[in-house]
């Protein structure tokens, strides 16, 4: 099984989205939405449980962790308590856990998340705040993959039962991390391309980040390759999720559709085309 999507589902101008009702409006496109906006600030109940009512029975969500989850920031800076945190994204994200529509939490840690005994006991920690809610891991700097840690990393994600985040990304030394076609758990493996933009990758910090980080668009061939690395990914998970974050140009929804229909993937049970509302 292969399930498509791309991160946040308001950004994307080529699929004519509504003012009003953009999510209902990406889910006719779509079956599964990568949520990032949870990184910035842990929605409410209330705003979660909307977007679980929006969307069909079949769709499905991956959420990304709040930033002070994945040491991006320090928790002290917005909770009196890690406790306090962690309960309020679980409160935020029940609803879609609840309704099965949930695929996975995505902790993405940052550049200087290196590989140390500090941070794989962090791993053993967020697991622990998770409890049974599948967490999917997403590296970003490649001393995980080193040829000394590599094999260990993969089986240490694998004890811990986390999911393994294969990612696309310019490549820029340490900074980023190659692809390493490898599953860590059966039920699912999930795919992130950002683009190859290096110039842009590397204006993380600058004001015009939005327009610039991840400026690229896939050619043919490059989907092409991606598409016989999916294939090889089947042989890891029984799904593979496959999220396209290259949008600072608004690349990422018509890349998605170019691999669909280059897999031959016609997804069922999407929601209803605006226009057809008012069809036959």
């Amino acid at each position: 099984m292969i399930t498509i999507g791309l991160t946040g589902f308001s950004d994307h101008d080529s699929l004519n989205l509504s003012n009003k009702h953009k999510l209902i409006d990406y889910a006719a496109h779509f079956p599964l939405v990568e949520i990032d906006t949870s990184f910035y600030a842990i929605p409410s109940p209330r705003t979660t449980s909307k977007w679980v009512e929006d969307t069909p029975e079949t769709f499905s969500f991956v959420v990304k962790a709040f930033s002070a989850m994945t040491m991006h920031k320090k928790w002290q800076d917005y909770f009196d308590s890690e406790i306090e945190m962690y309960r309020r994204f679980m409160d935020a994200i029940a609803p879609i856990s609840e309704s099965g529509k949930l695929k996975a939490i995505l902790c993405q840690f940052p550049p200087y998340f290196n590989c140390t005994k500090e941070n794989v006991a962090y791993l053993r920690h967020i697991a622990k705040q998770m409890g049974d809610l599948p967490i999917a891991v997403e590296f970003r700097n490649s001393s995980w993959y080193s040829e000394a840690n590599k094999e260990k990393t993969l089986a240490f994600l694998e004890e811990l039962k986390m999911i393994h985040v294969v990612v696309d990304e310019p490549q820029i030394g340490t900074g980023s991390v190659p692809i390493v076609l490898r599953g860590t758990n059966k039920a699912q493996t999930i795919v992130r391309l950002h683009g190859r933009n290096q110039y842009g990758w590397m204006k993380a910090n600058s004001p015009e980040w939005r327009e610039v980080r991840t400026l690229y668009r896939y050619n043919q061939e490059e989907i092409a390759e991606w598409a016989k690395y999916i294939s090889h990914l089947q042989k890891e998970s029984d799904e593979i999720i496959v999220i396209f974050n290259n949008n600072s140009g608004g690349d990422a929804a018509d890349n998605a559709k170019h691999l669909q229909e280059m897999l031959k993937i016609e997804y069922k049970d999407l929601a209803p085309m605006q226009m057809d509302l008012f069809g036959d």
